[in-house]
Formats: C-alpha cells, sequence, structure tokens
C-alpha cells in the first residue's frame, strides 16, 4: 500500500521557518515527481513546489525565494523548507507523488496519483 505522511507543520510567527518533511513508502517512486500543495481556509487547493526525479525544481510565484523543496531519492524522503513565512501561507500542506507528462504539468493536481494526509501549518502575524 502506497503512503505519503507529511510531518513538521506546526505554529509560527510571521517571519519565522518551518521544514516539512514527507516520507513515502509502499513503491520506489522511481521516475516520479514529488509535489506540494496546499489549501487554506475557504479556498481551492494550491500548487506550492515540484521536484522531478532528476531535481529539477518548479514554484509557485508566491512562494519564490522563500521556500526550497528538495528530495532525498535513497530515503524517498521530499522536504520543503519554508522560510520568511506569512500569514497567508497558513493552510494544510499536501504531499504528492506523480508523473507528470510535460514541464507545464506539475503545477496540476490531476497530475498526481498519490497523495498525504496533510500537515496544518499557521502563521501568526
Amino acid at each position: 500500500q502506497v503512503q505519503l505522511v507529511e510531518s513538521g507543520g506546526g505554529l509560527v510567527q510571521a517571519g519565522g521557518s518551518l521544514r516539512l518533511s514527507c516520507a513515502a513508502s509502499g513503491r520506489t517512486f522511481s521516475n516520479y515527481a514529488m509535489g506540494w500543495f496546499r489549501q487554506a481556509p475557504g479556498k481551492e487547493r494550491e500548487f506550492v513546489a515540484a521536484i522531478t526525479w532528476g531535481g529539477t525544481k518548479y514554484y509557485a510565484d508566491s512562494v519564490k525565494g522563500r521556500f526550497t523543496i528538495s528530495r532525498d531519492n535513497a530515503k524517498i524522503m521530499v522536504y520543503l523548507q519554508m522560510n520568511s513565512l506569512k500569514p497567508e501561507d497558513t493552510a494544510v500542506y499536501y504531499c504528492a507523488g506523480g508523473r507528470p507528462l510535460y514541464s507545464s504539468n506539475y503545477f496540476l493536481e490531476n497530475q498526481y496519483n498519490y497523495w498525504g494526509q496533510g500537515t496544518q501549518v499557521t502563521v501568526s502575524p
């Protein structure tokens, strides 16, 4: 059974940092891209960042320069380092795994087959 388990969420003040982790199990995820999405209260889920098997990274404009995605293929782990956090970053953050066909598809939810249950990130003013 494939599982993605997120951890590292919590409460932080604006300007602070958090590091999210996603542990994958149940398959190798070889050649799979891994992504982070988030959903704020009352809003639709949105793309945050993605990283290919080879390490190419994609970011939403809203997090560029503040968030960094990385992965450890040997450990099947994905990380999201979040710096300079803002109250508008408050959301449930989801880890996802998939195989988007084109570079323009990495921000699309329907390109990802596997999803974690999410971890809450709350940024206070």
